[in-house]
């Protein structure tokens, strides 16, 4: 685990953050399992008040759980949560996209445009860390061309929950390349300013993310349960 550089107290409370966030999402801390305070600090190179506050920042987003008498646990949902969450992501992200085409400005739709051009460089080199941090950034800037701050609150709220599910969806090559042919789709429907294609586009972006997470998850469980009838 990387440590991080030493910047001022507020960059690094931030640094600290972002590093344990990102550990989360990538799976490099597995679901379910505790953060130790003093490990995190020591395997950073941070005080542990870094590491408080980044615990308790990530307990708000939704990625960690306090848990009494056992301390903070990095966010494992049943089957059930996922599929009920990523229902709930595909109808937010289809309503936000849908205001975005009516209401994104042409700065907005540049930036957007910039940052695909990079999440597909990322692609191209199979630099998934990179590829995940631009496609999110692309995501939030289309809640935000929605113009609705209910909604931006609510899908950061939720989409929280499977961040780390989302990130893993990538990882099939095939599935990986479907959801940047989709990608490109969205951006042309901004730019059409078709408000309804965007809506479907992205209901069916988030639902296929769904059932390959479904699938993924469903075939660990049942390689599990054969390991555990061997023992």
């Amino acid at each position: 685990m990387a440590a991080i550089e030493q910047p001022n107290s507020q960059n690094l409370h931030e640094a600290t953050f972002q590093k344990l966030r990102s550990l989360l999402v990538e799976g490099k801390i597995a679901p379910g399992s505790k953060l130790n305070e003093r490990e995190l600090a020591e395997s950073l190179n941070v005080s542990r008040t870094p590491i408080r506050e980044a615990i308790r920042r990530l307990a708000a987003d939704g990625l960690v759980e306090l848990i009494t008498n056992r301390g903070a646990i990095a966010v494992q949902l049943s089957l059930e949560d996922v599929i009920h969450t990523f229902d709930v992501i595909a109808d937010l992200e289809g309503f936000s996209g849908e205001l975005a085409a009516n209401n994104i400005s042409n700065t907005a739709l540049s930036e957007l445009e910039a940052l695909q051009y990079e999440m597909m460089a990322s692609y191209a080199r199979r630099d998934l860390s990179s590829y995940y941090k631009l496609n999110l950034h692309i995501h939030h800037l289309i809640n935000q061309a929605a113009n609705n701050p209910v909604l931006s609150r609510l899908f950061t709220q939720v989409n929280a929950r499977i961040e780390a599910l989302r990130f893993r969806s990538n990882q099939d090559g095939v599935k990986w390349e479907k959801a940047v042919e989709e990608h490109q789709e969205m951006l042309a429907a901004l730019k059409a300013r078709d408000a309804a294609r965007m809506r479907k586009i992205m209901i069916q972006h988030v639902q296929n993310k769904r059932d390959v997470v479904v699938q993924l998850l469903k075939s660990e469980a049942a390689i599990k349960d054969v390991e555990t009838s061997k023992l």
